[in-house]
């Protein structure tokens, strides 16, 4: 019989490893993905793991394989999961954005946008979009990293990348149950809404936080580099 006793931070490593050296099932080191989720004292901690168990059974290291992270899906994969609780009378809520630097202002979205529903799944730009958005010297940092900060946040259940310039797309394949944006946006600017409201959902404007913008913090930075350097 497998040993079943639920991981923790200290044993889970260990265990990845000696999974990997006895075979490729999972079962043959008396772990999963349940076990693992049982263990780990926060979300981030499961995500390290979970990224290190299915690394161990792939013949890559973890580092190698940043897209590993269970959270951090395609298209598709979303709407098999998620779908399923849908069925289930959940709801699903969707938000987007690029999330290039992570402000307070991005957080409390996000919280608020999981306030409203059961599962939080968040449309990110992809580098190629950034770019084409914000111009060139954006994003700041790469999708695969912004994805990864996104994933490990308490409130966020899903991320999907996405390259077009909108994520019209995504909503209208995944059809949420709740579309959160900001309040910034006029509500017939909201990309997304005709597809949501047609499917018996609804849009709704999140309060700009006041104070918090990734292109003023840059904006700083610059204006301090500036001043650092003449007075040196």
């Amino acid at each position: 019989m497998h040993n079943s006793t639920p991981l923790n931070g200290r044993n889970m490593r260990g265990a990845l490893i000696a999974g990997a050296v006895r075979g490729s099932d999972a079962s043959s080191a008396g772990i999963g993905l349940a076990s693992i989720r049982n263990g780990a004292r926060d979300k981030l901690e499961f995500l390290g793991a979970a990224s290190l168990f299915a690394a161990a059974h792939s013949g890559f290291p973890a580092s190698m394989e940043p897209f590993l992270i269970p959270a951090i899906l395609t298209l598709d994969e979303a709407i098999l999961r998620f779908g399923h609780e849908k069925r289930n009378g959940r709801r699903v809520v969707f938000t987007n954005g690029c999330f290039d630097l992570l402000h307070p202002g991005h957080i409390r979205t996000l919280e608020l946008a999981r306030e409203m529903g059961d599962v939080l799944i968040v449309g990110l730009n992809s580098d190629n979009s950034v770019r084409q958005l914000k111009g060139e010297g954006r994003p700041l940092l790469p999708e695969r990293e912004r994805a990864e900060i996104l994933a490990a946040m308490e409130s966020v259940d899903g991320v999907i990348i996405f390259d077009d310039l909108t994520p019209q797309k995504v909503i209208a394949r995944l059809l949420p149950d709740v579309l959160v944006k900001g309040g910034d946006w006029a509500d017939d600017r909201i990309v997304g809404r005709e597809e949501v409201e047609a499917a018996g959902g609804c849009v709704v404007s999140a309060p700009v936080v006041p104070g918090y913008s990734t292109t003023e913090i840059l904006r700083k930075i610059r204006d301090t580099a500036a001043v650092t350097r003449g007075d040196s």
